[in-house]
């Protein structure tokens, strides 16, 4: 009698639902964690996330096995995670290399003269912020502060390049919610965002890496004299 081998049934790809799931997670968690509403050292409980997000825990732990990649979480087997804190050294370091992989991608903007419509996103943002200063509200002014700096480096049209610097701005972002209060200038960097937006429009090459390079210096200084001045371990 001839026996009929027959192959093992392939495994299906995951589908749109269990992926959008999973980015539902991954969004909301990462937000969490830049806005600082889960602190450094924060920990959560695997079952408590999904419980909170009203999924399974399945597309919990893919968000995590992703944030955790990122650099922004640990996590601990049978614990769920844990966000990690910055230190002072942490940031000057991602600052060094943060500010070398948007000065690259300014320089590419500067080269082919952004469009109008990009230099108008870019002002907007900027206005944005200096309402937000106005009426004194930080998060406001940082969320715009993120937002002229996303729109900049994804302007750079290098795909490559843009996902580079997300991994290292995510934990910059979370240090400036963090540390936005204790600014000393913080009309500093609208003025510093108009300057280089000028560079931007007339396409001065130079002058728009060099603008971006100072503004990105001065603020690592900034927040690496608060950690002295204020005796900050970590955030």
């Amino acid at each position: 009698m001839r026996v009929v081998r027959q192959n093992p049934p392939m495994k299906s790809a995951p589908s749109a639902l269990a992926r959008s799931l999973v980015d539902q997670a991954y969004d909301t968690i990462r937000r969490r964690i830049l806005d600082n509403a889960y602190p450094p050292g924060a920990r959560a409980l695997e079952g408590d996330l999904a419980a909170d997000l009203g999924i399974s825990r399945t597309p919990v732990r893919e968000a995590l096995i992703r944030l955790q990649d990122e650099g922004l979480i640990e996590i601990i087997p049978r614990h769920g995670m844990r966000v990690l804190p910055v230190s002072a050294t942490d940031m000057k370091e991602i600052y060094e290399v943060i500010t070398a992989l948007e000065s690259c991608a300014v320089e590419l903007v500067a080269r082919r003269k952004p469009a109008t419509s990009e230099i108008e996103r870019l002002v907007n943002a900027t206005r944005k912020m200096t309402s937000a200063l106005k009426a004194r509200n930080f998060e406001a002014w940082a969320l715009a502060d993120e937002f002229f700096h996303r729109h900049l480096i994804e302007a750079c049209g290098n795909r490559l390049l843009v996902e580079a610097i997300q991994q290292y701005r995510d934990r910059v972002h979370r240090a400036l919610m963090f540390s936005v209060r204790f600014r000393p200038k913080l009309e500093t960097s609208a003025k510093e965002h108009m300057v280089l937006v000028e560079k931007l429009r007339v396409g001065d090459v130079a002058g728009a890496v060099d603008t971006h390079r100072a503004h990105r210096e001065r603020a690592s200084q900034e927040l690496l004299d608060i950690f002295e001045r204020y005796k900050f371990q970590q955030l």
